[in-house]
């Protein structure tokens, strides 16, 4: 097969909504959707200020089975509100996990697979969405004990806020180049400490600093995969058979701020800086989230 043959065979996991990425990880024809559009579970407060709600409030919970094994895949839909984390959105993630949490306990584990793609807490429900991602990374927390929760940070919004914090809990953490992750988006940064401290525009900039190729590289993710819908679920699978670890990031992550402690700020040439190092894909096309990230 040639290499164009294989482009044509690829089916891009970042292009397609969040029940398709739920269905395309989850064993073909095992999928089944609980909560779904048509039990209406909605945000209330964002009709107060004339937003037009979604039916499911942006999260679809499927569950199904990978490589027969039962399974329930979280996964957030960044075409509404930019992914962000409300009161009721928040909750089916949190709830699904404790969920997943009983079983596990009672003997009959869960593998929970959450698919992020957020800007973080919805603004409209700043203190609602900051209590339930509380409880979405406590859930977490749990359930490492019983079995490897699995994330993966696709692209295009990227993962932050107090997401970013729930993604770094996961046992193993998959981006693709194009994904981003950090607790502050670079359209907040240029906001709020201007454009001197990091201009958003500069895409080359802000992949080489939060991209997935650089966040792997650094040890904050697991594993980079290229955007195919079928190897990002292989992915998920073989992170899966690893069994219930504890995650390795922060002990790679510790090498890597003492190699920062040693480095002498006088001596950085920010110029110089922003080519030091560049990511395969850091042109890849950005996303403003309900947080601006």
């Amino acid at each position: 097969m040639s290499a164009y043959d294989v482009f044509l065979a690829r089916r891009s996991f970042i292009e397609l909504g969040a029940r398709e990425r739920a269905g395309a990880i989850l064993d073909e024809g095992s999928m089944r959707e609980l909560l779904g559009p048509f039990d209406h579970l909605e945000s209330p407060w964002l009709p107060l200020q004339d937003i037009v709600c979604q039916a499911d409030d942006g999260v679809i919970i499927a569950k199904g089975t990978l490589d027969g094994r039962p399974a329930v895949v979280l996964a957030i839909e960044s075409a509404f509100q930019g992914g962000s984390i409300g009161e009721v959105s928040g909750t089916k993630i949190a709830a699904t996990l404790e969920l997943a949490l009983r079983e596990c306990e009672a003997g009959r584990p869960v593998w929970p697979v959450i698919l992020f793609e957020t800007g973080g807490v919805r603004l409209q429900e700043a203190n609602l969405g900051l209590a339930v991602i509380a409880e979405i990374q406590s859930a977490i927390v749990a359930l490492r004990r019983h079995v490897p929760v699995v994330g993966v940070i696709a692209g295009m919004v990227g993962c932050f806020g107090g997401m970013s914090l729930a993604a770094a809990l996961c046992s193993y953490l998959i981006m693709t180049r194009q994904g981003r992750l950090g607790m502050n988006g670079p359209e907040v940064i240029e906001q709020e400490a201007g454009i001197q401290e990091l201009d958003s525009g500069d895409r080359r900039l802000i992949w080489s600093l939060i991209g997935g190729e650089q966040r792997t590289a650094t040890g904050l993710a697991d594993a980079l995969i290229e955007d195919d819908a079928q190897g990002i679920a292989q992915a998920v699978r073989a992170a899966c058979a690893h069994g219930p670890v504890a995650p390795a990031r922060s002990e790679q992550v510790e090498k890597y701020l003492k190699l920062l402690d040693a480095v002498d700020p006088a001596t950085i040439d920010s110029a110089s800086m922003r080519l030091s190092w560049q990511p395969a894909h850091a042109t890849a096309p950005g996303h403003v989230t309900e947080e601006g990230v």
